[in-house]
């Protein structure tokens, strides 16, 4: 198992992202036979309501994670809430899911957002070297 920090957290649902004030938080590659990750993040308890209801659907959400540093490209989990604590100021969720390979590339994903934006040729790669040190927060397609 490897053991990393969890920097930020964001919910990517329904064409908007639902950022995760984190306490603390690890993410855990399990390097299982089925590619197992486990995030846990330790945020403020007026998201109780929020986790509680994902959780009581059993419903999996995708994660947008940036792991150790803020830098660091984001990495997209599909996920499922497999423990929900609350504490006297506090909740500890604990997600359980997979990296996605196929929409965890953030240059593909830059890309194609930029291409949905219209723009093309020197704009294009301006704006492409631009978000890539930068980094912004992008939507992913389900």
């Amino acid at each position: 198992m490897k053991t990393f920090k969890l920097f930020s957290l964001d919910v990517l649902e329904d064409d908007k992202s639902i950022e995760v004030p984190l306490v603390d938080g690890l993410v855990l590659n399990k390097e299982d036979d089925n590619y197992t990750w486990l995030l846990e993040a330790y945020t403020d308890l007026n998201l109780y309501d929020y986790f509680d209801k994902i959780f009581t659907e059993k419903r999996e959400i995708i994660v947008e994670v940036k792991i150790t540093k803020k830098e660091n490209a984001p990495a997209y989990f599909q996920t499922k809430i497999c423990s929900l604590l609350k504490f006297e100021d506090h909740i500890s969720i604990l997600l359980e899911g997979h990296l996605r390979r196929n929409k965890s590339d953030y240059s593909e994903l830059l890309l194609d957002n930029l291409l949905q934006k219209g723009l093309e040729g020197q704009a294009l790669l301006d704006e492409f070297k631009d978000k890539m040190k930068s980094k912004p927060r992008l939507k992913v397609k389900n």
